[in-house]
């Protein structure tokens, strides 16, 4: 049973209590300035955009809340900004929450891991005490496994590197770009495609940067379609956010953008009522969220999806296939069917890249395939993802599923459904 209190919703000029968060951290806002602006104990920030309170939230987090942050108020709670600035990054913080395994220990053993660990208070409160092989612990806690590289694995297996005109924009489809605005995240999943740059510095959103990714756009006017994505850009403060959808508004040719972010299943407080205002200003506005496991499909993360789509803006779901944490048909129909009532529709289930140290995430093809197999029939068509490999070199995605074509006899074609039976087709004019 969800515990539920008063819904209240703060207004923007609402007094600011206490420490407050820096106005403006940096010129572009960036989350990693916040960091370092701000002091990693739990310090009292009230910030001035305020999010929601939410109404319901799980017993779980509730009783991690009570046993671990039992002075934070629910306004410091639900502030992003305070979620934000008290990450657990160090194992000394780790060992605080949870009872850690020989492979998380030895992985902070080692000199240094290529990934930085980042998890947010909310999103830790997911994870069991006394669980590692737990499908969300997994996904966001370093093992030794990391450090195992297999035969076919690069640091950088898409070959966005080679196909990077300006610094942090990757132009692989003739009328898109992928914008990498930011390496920062809130929460660092541990098989991201990207983690040869990620937490590292290496893509500040720098004016000068981000000013000549743009003007590669404006000056490309084959590209239609902007993908925002990083790092996490919603890490990025509002105003340095409308600056920069409205210089990309600005451009003609330029007419959907869409914002990858992972920020509603691990850092829900970060929707809050001036980012909905801000970016229904933007229209034609999609977001690809990414949503790995049921368990990410809380309270708080129902709310986030709701808000956005309230205003407007269609919402996509990007999973990646994942061994032991969401390779199962039960598990894969149990995360859809959550999304569909979150009012995303499952777009993408990505084959894991090959990215240096993800031997032990990625899984066999063929189990994908069957995963589909299993959704497809079985559950409403909406609900049942392209299954994609993103291929090595560059070479862009590429759909995969089951053959559904048997054959032909005479002028039938002979086709199998999700029962595996056997129908006819009148296709004369195929021959």
């Amino acid at each position: 049973m969800q515990q539920t209190s008063q819904v209240k919703v703060h207004s923007d000029d609402s007094k600011q209590e206490k420490m407050e968060a820096p106005a403006n951290p940096d010129p572009l806002g960036s989350g990693s300035a916040l960091l370092s602006s701000v002091r990693r104990q739990h310090v009292s920030i009230v910030p001035k955009d305020k999010g929601f309170i939410h109404e319901q939230t799980s017993p779980k987090t509730i009783a991690f809340r009570n046993r671990f942050y039992p002075d934070i108020s629910d306004e410091q709670w639900n502030s992003w900004q305070w979620q934000v600035s008290n990450r657990i990054s160090k194992p000394e913080q780790l060992k605080r929450f949870l009872n850690l395994s020989s492979a998380e220990l030895g992985a902070f053993q080692q000199l240094k891991t290529k990934l930085p660990m980042g998890i947010t208070p909310y999103y830790m409160g997911l994870l069991p005490e006394d669980e590692p092989d737990h499908p969300l612990r997994r996904s966001v806690i370093p093992t030794l496994h990391e450090f195992v590289v297999m035969p076919g694995e690069e640091n950088d297996p898409l070959g966005e590197e080679n196909q990077s005109p300006v610094p942090g924009l990757v132009h692989r489809y003739p009328d898109r770009v992928l914008f990498l605005v930011t390496d920062f995240c809130s929460t660092y999943c541990r098989y991201c495609t990207r983690s040869r740059m990620v937490g590292a510095g290496k893509l500040f959103p720098s004016e000068l940067r981000l000013k000549k990714a743009i003007e590669y756009i404006r000056n490309t006017p084959s590209v239609r379609d902007v993908l925002i994505s990083g790092g996490d850009p919603l890490t990025l403060n509002n105003e340095r956010l409308d600056w920069l959808l409205t210089s990309l508004r600005e451009i003609p040719h330029v007419e959907i953008i869409r914002i990858g972010t992972k920020v509603p299943a691990v850092l829900p407080q970060r929707i809050t009522p001036r980012l909905i205002q801000m970016l229904q200003k933007h229209h034609p506005l999609w977001m690809s969220l990414h949503f790995t496991h049921p368990d990410e499909c809380t309270p708080e993360s129902y709310a986030a999806c709701r808000h956005l789509a309230d205003a407007g803006i269609p919402l996509g779901s990007q999973t990646v296939l994942l061994n032991g944490i969401n390779d199962s048909v039960d598990v894969m129909k149990s995360l859809v069917h959550h999304l569909m009532k979150m009012r995303v529709r499952p777009y993408y289930l990505y084959q894991c890249d090959p990215i240096s140290g993800s031997g032990h995430f990625r899984t066999s093809v063929q189990k994908g395939i069957s995963i589909i197999q299993g959704l497809r029939g079985h559950t409403s068509g909406y609900a049942v993802p392209n299954y994609v490999i993103d291929a090595p070199g560059g070479g862009g995605k590429i759909p995969l599923m089951a053959n559904y074509v048997v054959g032909r006899e005479d002028t039938n074609l002979v086709l199998r459904n999700y029962e595996n039976k056997e129908f006819r087709y009148p296709d004369s004019a195929g021959n």
